[in-house]
């Protein structure tokens, strides 16, 4: 690298002014080439021709999305909504999916603004089929003499289309639904409402008279309604509220079982996880329900081993210890009829298939049921005790697959210096001695291939240059200058950080927040230009004032992500998808700097020329909507805005209230010119200056 050797030029008057164009000497290679002792290794295969299958292996998509998701030959991830019975011509494009969701109205799209949450029932009632099959299919063979009856804990996904479809696809299987509040409750009994009757309605959390009255109304409306006990001193609100009522209870105790995995998923087990009764808990409960006169009320047995449970073992185990209490139970006298297994059926979010990952497990549907079956099936023989109906609350399972949030990155930001002209003599002038030798042995180095000295005094000038800098002696020109000139000797001798940072158009906060919570990986990669080769490392940025806003952990244990260069052939709009956070993400988002939800879409697959229908699309919350949930009112706010306007614009004072508008109306994303313009074509349609009622005008101002 000749350029960086050339030091001997004439040296400008001291001072701070001095003509420099901003510009380093142009990059090359050192004498000698890169050294061996620096990795140029990255995740991304740099020899060969690239293919769909390539990018597969990379993103894993073989591994976490069997059998919905697939690369297709046009580079694109394809839905498969049947699983693994999905003819190809069944598969649907999910970036056909996106340029119908985003295109304008104009142009035969929805007009919804990124980002955006594209649910497939089809697949929700596939995973709901599957682990169904998977326990009939266990109970048969190993000769079982009783049935599986699940229940979907609604805490996951609390959204009205989810449950109801849940309850629909389930009616055939009197599945049910797991409720752990007052709200919860509520809308698990319209839903259940609707099912079969016979479906079981678990109420589980901590509970008050409100909640225990609710729960023994839904038993008057003939739904099949179990109260579970969480602490001891809840059994007294159940009875006592059951007497006023004159509503007998059914009751269910969930235990706190020694069992417990040592996962990152398994603080809510064991015995000091937060819920359940201990072993003498359990006998006390028994014994007072006796002396009442109500143990035939006790009817089911709860227990819960944690999420994401790693290995069948760990489950087998947990099981064995439960079915034994169960067993107990009976013997006591109770009228036990229902084991319910609680949650921690996992998925495979990081595609290793390994019990030894938080990310992933190391069975499938099949084994699981197996186990929890021939568990139950050993304690029950073991002490003569009728095989319960199996419950289960496996909600993760069930809705994590059938959601993919898309957004798109909007930018770039290269980590490499700027590109800069010849002549360095002039930093020579403000340099103090000790910072002028380090330069020359900077360069001496550079020039003689010794990478390891050139790093040690790259960075030892930076920060003699800096404390310069602090004391006022060294100008900003030249301090730019000292940074670029190392940052340039690092990357040329491979040690600078190659990777770039995406700014996406999405709140983490409010759309991805077990990422920020508790570290949750969920695969992330581009849903498009996957016949291509990513050729950039980055890391994702979104759009919230917080240094935690950004993905900079990915599956397979990386610290960025291959992506494609934005401004490379064939860039433009480039689109990423999250997949498999169809459970939790939407019900515990915030709203971090009054960002709202993502804009819906929900399709089903059909026999059209694009595989699919689009049954639902709803635009995401508006400026309006988050502003109205932290209990501000929009409409006094616009009228403030709107006199003000009128004071102070003059002439401009219509066009700027109506802008005004607008921005109220907006969702609080970015937003792109060709959304803005037909966006702002539906705002300004219909408006009059006949009214100059507040409200009208806010609301004719922001009308579609």
């Amino acid at each position: 690298m000749p350029a960086m050797a050339c030091v001997d030029a004439a040296v400008p008057p001291p001072g701070h002014v001095f003509p420099w164009d901003g510009s380093l000497p142009t990059s090359g290679a050192f004498p000698g080439g890169t050294p061996a002792s620096v990795s140029t290794q990255t995740t991304v295969e740099r020899s060969g021709t690239w293919s769909t299958d390539l990018s597969s292996a990379l993103y894993k998509v073989d591994g976490w999305g069997v059998p919905y998701f697939t690369v297709n030959p046009s580079g694109n991830i394809s839905v498969r909504p049947f699983g693994s019975a999905t003819l190809p011509h069944q598969e649907i494009d999910l970036m056909k999916v996106v340029k119908k969701a985003s295109d304008p109205k104009s142009s035969g799209g929805l007009s919804l603004q990124l980002p955006v949450i594209v649910r497939f029932p089809d697949v929700l009632k596939n995973r709901l089929e599957s682990l169904n099959s998977a326990f009939h299919f266990a109970i048969q063979s190993n000769g079982y003499e009783s049935h599986y009856q699940g229940v979907y804990p609604v805490k996951c996904n609390q959204d009205r289309d989810i449950v109801e479809d849940i309850v629909e696809f389930g009616s055939a299987f009197c599945f049910g639904l797991e409720a752990g509040s007052k709200p919860e409750l509520l809308l698990a009994m319209s839903c259940l409402s609707k099912g079969s009757p016979d479906a079981l309605l678990i109420c589980n959390g901590y509970k008050d008279e409100d909640y225990v009255s609710l729960a023994l109304m839904a038993r008057r409306l003939y739904l099949n309604t179990v109260i579970v006990l969480e602490q001891e001193e809840e059994l007294d609100t159940v009875v006592e509220t059951s007497r006023k009522l004159g509503i007998r209870p059914v009751i269910g105790l969930r235990a706190k079982l020694r069992t417990k995995h040592s996962g990152h998923f398994g603080s809510t087990s064991g015995e000091k996880g937060k819920f359940g009764l201990t072993t003498t808990q359990i006998l006390s409960v028994a014994r007072k329900l006796q002396s009442l006169d109500m143990l035939d009320c006790l009817q089911l047995l709860h227990f819960h081993i944690g999420s994401q449970i790693p290995s069948t073992s760990l489950l087998a185990d947990g099981i064995g210890e439960a079915a034994q209490i169960y067993c107990e139970l009976a013997r006591l006298g109770a009228s036990m009829h229902v084991i319910d297994i609680g949650g921690g059926l996992g998925i495979d979010y990081d595609g290793s298939h390994s019990s030894a990952s938080d990310m992933s497990v190391s069975y499938g549907l099949d084994e699981y049921a197996s186990t929890v079956v021939r568990a139950i099936q050993y304690a029950c023989n073991l002490k003569h005790v009728r095989h319960p109906i199996i419950c289960s609350e496996s909600g993760r399972a069930l809705v994590s697959h059938h959601s993919i949030l898309v957004f798109e990155a909007v930018s770039s930001k290269s980590a490499d210096p700027e590109i800069i002209g010849q002549n360095l003599a002039y930093l020579l002038d403000a340099l103090e001695d000790d910072a002028r030798a380090d330069h020359r042995k900077l360069m001496t180095s550079a020039v003689q291939g010794e990478y390891d000295n050139c790093i040690f005094y790259a960075d030892q000038l930076k920060r003699r240059c800096v404390e310069q800098f602090k004391d006022g002696v060294l100008g900003l020109e030249h301090l730019a200058a000292v940074d670029a000139l190392c940052d340039l000797v690092f990357r040329e001798i491979g040690a600078s950080d190659p990777v770039r940072t995406y700014h996406v158009n999405l709140s983490i906060f409010s759309s991805i927040p077990d990422f920020w919570a508790i570290g949750q990986l969920f695969p992330v990669l581009p849903i498009h230009r996957l016949d291509q080769r990513p050729e950039v490392n980055g890391v994702l940025a979104d759009l919230t004032c917080d240094s935690d806003g950004k993905l900079d952990k990915f599956i397979g244990g990386g610290t960025s992500l291959p992506l494609h260069d934005l401004s490379g052939a064939g860039a433009g709009e480039y689109y990423l998808g999250m997949f498999l956070g169809g459970a939790y993400q939407e019900a515990l988002g915030g709203l971090h700097n009054l960002f709202g939800g993502p804009s819906i879409v929900r399709v089903v697959q059909s026999e059209g020329p694009h595989s699919f229908a689009v049954t639902r699309a709803a635009l995401g919350p508006s400026c309006t909507d988050v502003l109205r949930a932290m209990h501000h009112e929009p409409e006094l706010m616009f009228d403030v805005l709107k006199h003000r306007a009128e004071e102070y614009a003059g002439v401009d004072g219509d066009a700027l209230v109506c802008s005004l508008a607008r921005a109220f109306h907006s969702m609080p994303y970015l937003v792109y010119d060709a959304m803005a313009v037909e966006h702002e074509g539906a705002a300004l349609a219909g408006s009059s200056d006949e009214d100059d009622d507040v409200e009208w005008e806010f609301m004719r101002c922001l009308s579609f």
